[in-house]
């Protein structure tokens, strides 16, 4: 028994040390595969230099270390350490920590990250230069920490393409990028937080800064091919921007435009623009207009605050669908709008609500059942103040101008029919304070086409029976 046992221990020995030298042999290869591709990425227009080439011996894990690539066109390459985590054919990982994009003339660093995780990719080293196919151009998922970005370089320019910030001059830093689902069309998620940078130069915007808490979209499709983006979610919290032509911030922007669960729409929460300062910013020219705005819009307060939802869904009836929408926008001490909506829609067969949401000319072959709409509009102040300005420019009084803008609504309504008459001469009734309110609504006919409507706009009035009321 003594002499089996001792047996079984020397063939167990035996197995590890087999085991281990086969794992031993298969991470050679794989530090030595890695140091030959990372060759390869670099190996033209160039100079690279490769510090230690490793492979651990308990988990499938291969680094190199202190990688320099000097470019022939100036800017320098630095990564601490270039990590493949699992199958060397098929990463689990492949992490870059202490990456710089330096100027080598001028040491100046045009872009920075602490760490660089890409989950699931195609391969253990991306070639730079080649073209990859568009399939390999995947991640499972991507997490960056602690970017720095200098905005007066190439890199920025190609990076921010068509944005305020190509041409800017500053720095540019986000905490963290997170995403899921990455590949050459379609985004599943994308996730950046506590991002903030001043710049100069911000095209219309002038010169300025800006921070902004987090931004996030969800299910971002066909993005390599122009008019062919969808996205089913954007949420923005926490935007700040002071700039010369810009002084603000905005709380909440959450998109839903996603319709496959029948609705959808926009909220804006607490924006806020502030006119004072942007008066301070502007140069002496342009001041007198941005005053005039202030004082019809804030009633001089120098704080533009605005709220908005405008929402939709659809409700399906069996054989027919209902589309609903409650809008809301409200300027504070300016004004608030109303709108509801409820139509009975017959969809042209084998589309869906969703496809009318993504394609708006599907509705031009749907058929309306009837239904109904309301718009209210409530004077905050706004109408009072346009009145004066009104005046003011026309060198009149207040209750001449009022005429005056009677005597027009009266002659429009003779052009147009007398439903859009009614609803001018609600405004005049709102321009000189014998009003705060104006609602209209509109009953449509019991059946009537979509397309009866968007081919003759000017004579949707008559089609409709429209009451305007004032209170």
């Amino acid at each position: 028994m003594y002499a089996l046992r001792s047996q079984a221990i020397r063939l167990g020995q035996m197995l590890t040390f087999t085991t281990l030298m086969g794992a031993c042999g298969v991470a050679a290869a794989d530090a030595e595969r890695l140091e030959a591709d990372l060759r390869a990425l670099f190996g033209e227009g160039g100079t690279l230099s490769l510090g230690e080439v490793s492979s651990g011996m308990l988990r499938s894990r291969v680094t190199a270390e202190d990688i320099v690539f000097e470019a022939e066109e100036g800017e320098r390459l630095l990564i601490e350490r270039y990590i493949v985590s699992g199958d060397y054919d098929a990463p689990d990982e492949v992490t870059l920590e202490g990456i710089r994009i330096e100027d080598s003339l001028t040491e100046l660093t045009l872009m920075s990250a602490e760490r660089i995780v890409m989950g699931k990719p195609p391969r253990a080293v991306f070639p730079l230069r080649a073209q990859l196919d568009p399939e390999e151009l995947r991640l499972g998922s991507l997490a960056v920490d602690g970017i720095v970005i200098e905005l007066a370089s190439e890199l920025a320019e190609e990076l921010f393409f068509d944005t305020p910030l190509q041409h800017g001059q500053g720095r540019m830093t986000i905490e963290r990028i997170r995403g899921e689902s990455l590949s050459h069309d379609a985004i599943g998620m994308l996730e950046l937080t506590g991002v903030a940078g001043a710049a100069e130069n911000l095209d219309e915007f002038g010169s300025g800064s800006f921070t902004l808490a987090s931004l996030r979209l969800e299910g971002l499709t066909g993005i390599d091919t122009e008019g062919e983006e969808k996205l089913a979610s954007l949420l923005l919290s926490d935007l700040a921007v002071e700039a010369r032509e810009l002084v603000g911030s905005l709380a909440l922007l959450d998109v839903d435009g996603d319709f496959d669960d029948g609705k959808g729409g926009l909220r804006l929460e607490r924006l806020h623009v502030d006119l004072a300062r942007m008066i301070e910013l502007a140069p002496e020219e342009e001041r007198t207009q941005l005053r005039m705005a202030n004082n019809v819009l804030t009633d001089g307060s120098g704080e533009l605050r605005l709220d908005a939802a405008l929402l939709g869904n659809w409700k399906d009836e069996g054989e027919h669908s209902v589309l609903v929408s409650d809008s809301q926008v409200d300027v504070q001490d300016a004004l608030r709008l109303l709108l509801n909506i409820n139509l009975p829609v017959v969809l042209p067969s084998g589309v869906t609500p969703a496809d009318a949401f993504a394609d708006t000319e599907w509705l031009e072959r749907a058929t309306l059942l009837g239904g109904d709409m309301r718009l209210n509009l409530s004077d905050k102040g706004l109408f009072a103040r346009l009145a004066t300005l009104g005046a003011a420019m026309e060198g009149t009084t207040e209750a001449q101008y009022i005429e005056q803008a009677r005597t027009q609504a009266q002659g429009l309504g003779m052009m147009f029919g007398p439903e859009v008459q009614a609803i001018l001469l609600g405004l005049v009734e709102l321009l000189e304070g014998s009003a705060k309110e104006l609602e209209v609504r509109a009953n449509l006919p019991a059946e009537s086409a979509m397309s009866s409507y968007t081919d003759d706009p000017l004579g949707v009035p008559s089609k409709l029976n429209v009451k305007v009321e004032t209170r």
